[in-house]
């Protein structure tokens, strides 16, 4: 499904005089188990699930005071909102408690970043906060740091030898079948109505059809869309720029789960769907929603739904 232009520019247009400003701020970021504890998110880290998030700002005389906390969703990411957008520059966001997602310490705090502010609305991100084990997984990769090797005495130059007569020539070796290829390697978008079909029913590997959208994409989606709609449902929502944004973003997941390759990664799939939630804007809610449109009709690239039939 293509849109044209003008079309686009049309909604825009409307959004914007249909859309309204709330002030508040919204702090975002994810939760990971570093471990190595090389004080870095690697491949080796997964992202933690029910960690307690705390956000502490400077209260009198300068000393932090714990303002909110929040937990992790199923994939280690949090959404705080604060009504009137205070300002937040000052404040720093970590891991409350022990961080019993690895069963050891949690790492140290990270400040706030300010990545958006209009009309008296605010954004800031986190970077990654981790957790940390007591000793680090056995297969860490070791110090990239060289070791300098000892000085040995030069040797005197080796004596000439006689040519070595060339092997005789070896016949060409068989070709190689071609290696099967890896469904999650290959780049793939799917619209969503390729996932509604029951014949694709196993693509769902990582989400299931009847999670709940609260559990997934947090408080802001729960306030929205209540608490008893699942992604299967999600996927029905159009006419309506607000279900047009969950149906596009459920898709996109989906997509993200199911090919490395997609534009988003699954994390910025529900931040981005939590950002246009929280800025109270249709204009802004028809902008996301156009965007994960885009990217799970393939585009840019012109890419194809790799589905096949399920058995």
């Amino acid at each position: 499904m293509s849109l044209s232009l003008g079309l686009v520019t049309a909604i825009l247009i409307v959004g914007a005089a249909i859309g309204g400003a709330n002030g508040d701020a919204m702090v975002s970021g994810s939760v990971f188990c570093d471990q190595c504890k090389d004080g870095q998110v690697s491949l080796f880290d997964y992202p933690l699930t029910g960690i307690k998030v705390a956000i502490a700002c400077p209260g009198q005389g300068g000393q932090l005071k714990v303002v909110s906390e929040e937990t992790t969703n199923f994939i280690g990411s949090y959404v705080m909102r604060f009504d009137g957008a205070p300002d937040m520059s000052g404040c720093r966001a970590q891991v409350s408690g022990d961080g019993q997602g690895c069963r050891a310490v949690a790492g140290p705090s990270q400040s706030l970043n300010l990545v958006f502010e209009m009309f008296d609305n605010a954004i800031y991100t986190v970077g990654h906060l981790i957790s940390q084990p007591a000793q680090p997984m056995s297969n860490c990769p070791r110090s990239s740091s060289p070791v300098p090797r000892p000085v040995t005495p030069a040797l005197p130059p080796p004596a000439k030898r006689p040519p070595v007569p060339h092997p005789p020539q070896l016949p060409p070796l068989p070709r190689l079948p071609p290696t099967p290829s890896v469904p999650f390697l290959e780049a793939s978008a799917c619209p969503y109505r390729m996932w509604t079909m029951p014949e694709h029913e196993c693509y769902w590997r990582v989400l299931a059809p009847d999670l709940k959208v609260s559990i997934v994409f947090g408080p802001l989606a729960a306030r929205k869309y209540g608490n008893d709609i699942t992604l299967r449902g999600s996927m029905a929502g159009r006419g309506d720029p607000y279900k047009t944004l969950l149906r596009e973003g459920t898709t996109a997941l989906l997509n993200s789960y199911n090919s490395i390759q997609f534009p988003y990664h699954p994390l910025d799939v529900v931040q981005h769907l939590n950002v246009a939630l929280m800025g109270g804007s249709t204009r802004q809610v028809l902008i996301t929603a156009l965007q994960f449109l885009r990217a799970n009709s393939g585009r840019p690239g012109n890419v194809t739904c790799k589905f096949t039939t399920c058995k």
